[in-house]
């Protein structure tokens, strides 16, 4: 065969190689997205200790390996090409498996964004010229040697660790994109910085380990009876996120509410300088991006950073930790006393100064009452009165996802399936023990605590005995969850393990129904799954 008809051909090979392999990588695509983009976060995660989608891959690499070389040994009588098409076959068809039993594994899908789109095509161009080098490298190989069988195996088997070069492609297309992508995103950011900076309404900066958005979702409800309000939407909690709400709704508002986010530190120096906040909510510390921070001791640090820059401050009960960082702050002239749960919601007596009143929300869990708690005094100290402000909460509606409670067919649904924390995992137990019936509780476990991660699962087992059902969904984190429940007395024959949310609603199907409830907590399914 001709040199130009052969390498025609090794080119079309490689494109739709390329394409199918594309989709293969899909999982990985959809954790750089949650990461930011950062590559040294994908690699941080996939290299991790256990981590499933890389076993996944190597496992994906093994049957490759067996598929191909079976199939070009068992075709070799009928020829180089014909054995050569049959082992593509195979190949196509495990990377088709594999691919659609990742269809639905990350909570949030890679989404195709324009961003992602550029992305996309570097990856699928990179991949094809690799594999068109491999492909023409081998060819040659198989010719140095000579024998019909080495031709056979050499230019089929090893495409099959492909997989293995998915993360380092990724990063190499993403490092190429943002030659193009951060010179467009600083252009992007410069314009809302401009346009923050021209608005004369009032900016607000909320962060803290956790309950950001809750506190965000309630002020902005609380305020919003007597201002103009504009918050940033979901967890937009970036640069970018802030910037995309600023530049595509305007700034036609009397408050404008920021949430601001922080996994390394300086993060929220960079978010202050772009929106200049005035006031600033300080929700809660704990070890929360303990393993992006290194110590409690920088995540406190970094939180402080928006107390100094505003000039009014509200903090959440982990005031302490900042006033003995050496900060001057405010006080608490605020709290949520007398704390009453029920299955309901709850009812506590809300102090704002010398004033107290009784309210009652239908929000769920403990920290529902610090959260509101913490909104109103953001709304006092904007100009709301006590009885203002008690008018609010008594309307206000839980944050989806956030121990949302739903139910179903006579069913109680505890949704606490977004980014929980250690402080949040603990309020939503006991918010499950309040409920009649039998009482399961399904989750991954707790992510990104560093060092902390097998004590705090530990301890999140160790909560969850008593319970009627305990599933634990995955491999990463599990083990620690359930050696904790075991050490604490649990009943061995109430915790499952499953390897998928689906598995697990296919076991709370046979299980549960009228007058019983689940909660789930935390992420599911994942990118930790």
């Amino acid at each position: 065969m001709p040199d130009s008809e052969f390498f025609l051909i090794i080119a079309a090979y490689s494109v739709a190689l390329g394409a199918l392999l594309f989709f293969t990588a899909q999982p990985l695509f959809g954790i750089l997205q949650q990461e930011g983009y950062s590559s040294r976060s994908l690699f941080k995660w996939f290299f991790k200790r256990g981590n499933i989608l890389r076993k996944r891959y190597s496992i994906l690499v093994l049957c490759l390996i067996l598929v191909t070389a079976l199939l070009a040994l068992c075709f070799s009588f009928a020829g180089t090409e014909i054995a050569l098409l049959c082992a593509a076959l195979g190949y196509a068809g495990i990377c088709v498996l594999f691919a659609y039993s990742f269809r639905e594994a990350l909570k949030v899908p890679f989404r195709f964004t324009t961003r992602a789109i550029r992305l996309s095509v570097c990856f699928l161009l990179l991949q094809i010229a690799l594999l068109f080098g491999m492909e023409t490298a081998l060819r040659y190989a198989a010719e140095a040697i000579g024998t019909p069988l080495a031709n056979v195996l050499l230019r089929s088997v090893p495409l099959s660790l492909a997989p293995f070069l998915f993360s380092f492609l990724l990063a190499a297309s993403n490092g190429l994109m943002k030659l193009y992508e951060n010179p467009h995103n600083r252009r992007f950011l410069v314009r809302a910085k401009r346009m923050l900076a021209e608005s004369p309404c009032i900016k607000v900066g909320i962060t803290g380990s956790f309950a950001k958005t809750s506190v965000k979702h309630f002020a902005a409800e609380i305020l919003s009876q007597k201002f103009k309000v504009i918050a940033t939407p979901a967890s937009y909690n970036t640069p970018i996120g802030i910037a995309r709400c600023v530049s595509k709704g305007g700034l036609d508002c009397e408050i404008f509410l920021a949430e601001m986010g922080a996994r390394q530190t300086g993060d929220i120096a960079e978010l202050c300088d772009m929106v200049c906040p005035e006031y600033a909510v300080v929700t809660g510390i704990c070890a929360q991006h303990l393993e992006t921070f290194g110590t409690l001791g920088a995540i406190v640090k970094e939180k402080g950073v928006l107390a100094k820059r505003a000039k009014h401050t509200v903090l959440g009960e982990t005031a302490a930790m900042l006033q003995e960082d050496g900060m001057l702050i405010e006080g608490r002239e605020f709290g949520a006393e007398n704390v009453e749960l029920s299955g309901e919601g709850t009812r506590f007596d809300l102090r704002l100064g010398k004033e107290r009143v009784a309210v009652r929300t239908s929000v769920l869990g403990r920290h529902a009452a610090e959260d509101i708690a913490l909104a109103a005094a953001l709304a006092h100290l904007l100009g709301m009165s006590l009885q203002e402000i008690a008018s609010a909460v008594s309307g206000l509606r839980p944050v989806p996802h956030r121990l949302e409670k739903i139910e179903a067919n006579g069913l109680v649904i505890l949704d606490d399936s977004y980014n929980s924390n250690v402080v949040g995992a603990r309020n939503a137990v006991e918010t499950l023990r309040l409920f009649e019936g039998k009482k399961y509780a399904v989750t991954p476990g707790l992510v990104e605590l560093g060092e902390l991660e097998e004590k705090e699962n530990a301890a999140l087992g160790a909560a969850m005995v008593g319970l009627d059902g305990v599933i634990l969904v995955g491999e990463t984190l599990v083990l620690a969850v359930r050696s904790g429940y075991l050490a604490a007395g649990g009943e061995e024959e109430k915790l499952r393990i499953v390897p998928t949310l689906k598995k697990a609603q296919e076991l709370l199907a046979g299980e549960l129904g009228p007058g019983d409830a689940v909660l789930f907590l935390n992420d599911l399914p994942d990118k930790y799954l």
